[in-house]
């Protein structure tokens, strides 16, 4: 006669229990296997007594040491992330700005070596093409890249020999410091101001002359539209002919009738010419204010 047998969840048949013994499965004992069993938090352990769900949900394989090892490497790898968070904070306001105008001051002063450079004009002896408390800006870079001083471009050059007036000195020395730095990096027009801008109206080895009303270069007239309202090109000073010497230039101001140039300083050294490493650059443009703002070009043309 058969015997019908109870089915495990398995399907296998399960052994019939001594009378008065629990089968194994129904005790906290059950176990298949000697070492696949239930965790002592009720996770199913996959190789071992003490296999058992990581930190993460993962499951660990091995001893209990190992796993807490694991464990322990986890935490100290999110301190090493909260560390290096920490290490990113921001600088206080008191070290950034002494950086950000320590780093200011360098890029003004690259400005100005290489760059651009601007000068105040102080006369109207170049009006009205720039004017009186005009600021305008100096290419100090096309010196640097082969340009030489043409005709009819305006340029700023150091004063070559007592062109201008001794100029007044600041008594305050807090003041004085201040304004010394400022022009030295180029936030502020030359301390000594004893630069000019004129016009160039002929170069080395041409010959210059004016008479009546008339400007002449190598005997070619010279046409001038830049002309201060008013004047001619001579403005009753007649001079000439004069050769300008290599190296040299001869300069007028567009204010014709209010400028003391070359033609005033015949007896002068270089014979009222200037010397072409006298000069900084050609005028580029005029950048304050803004209501008289202008573009002459990357050479003032």
């Amino acid at each position: 006669m058969a015997v019908n047998l109870p089915e495990t969840p398995g399907g296998a048949p399960s052994e019939p229990a001594e009378p008065g013994v629990p089968a194994a499965r129904d005790t906290q004992y059950a176990q298949q296997g000697s070492y696949d069993q239930r965790g002592p938090y009720g996770q199913q352990a996959a190789n071992g007594p003490y296999a058992q769900q990581g930190p993460y949900g993962q499951r660990l394989q091995g001893d209990g040491s190992g796993a807490r090892a694991e464990a322990r490497g986890r935490a100290g790898g999110s301190r090493d992330r909260k560390a290096r968070r920490t290490a990113r904070r921001p600088r206080p306001w008191w070290i950034e700005l002494p950086v950000m105008v320590a780093v200011g001051l360098a890029v003004a002063l690259l400005i100005k070596t290489c760059l651009f450079q601007v000068f105040t004009i102080p006369s109207g002896s170049m009006e009205n093409t720039l004017r009186v408390g005009d600021r305008v800006g100096v290419n100090k870079l096309a010196p640097l890249t082969g340009w030489t001083p043409q005709q009819g471009q305006p340029v700023v050059f150091k004063d070559p020999g007592n062109w201008l007036p001794p100029q007044p000195v600041d008594s305050n020395p807090i003041t004085n410091a201040v304004s010394s730095v400022l022009s030295f990096v180029g936030l502020v027009p030359p301390k000594d101001d004893n630069y000019l801008v004129k016009r160039v109206i002929a170069t080395g080895g041409q010959t210059v002359q004016c008479a009546g009303a008339t400007l002449t270069v190598d005997g070619r007239k010279v046409v001038e539209p830049y002309l201060h309202p008013g004047d001619d090109s001579c403005a009753g000073m007649d001079f000439g002919p004069v050769k300008v010497p290599s190296g040299y230039i001869w300069v007028e101001g567009d204010h014709r009738s209010d400028s003391a140039d070359s033609r005033w300083h015949r007896q002068g050294p270089g014979g009222g010419a200037v010397p072409v490493g006298n000069v900084v650059g050609p005028v580029s443009a005029v950048v304050w204010p803004v209501s008289h703002l202008d573009w002459f070009g990357w050479t003032g043309r």
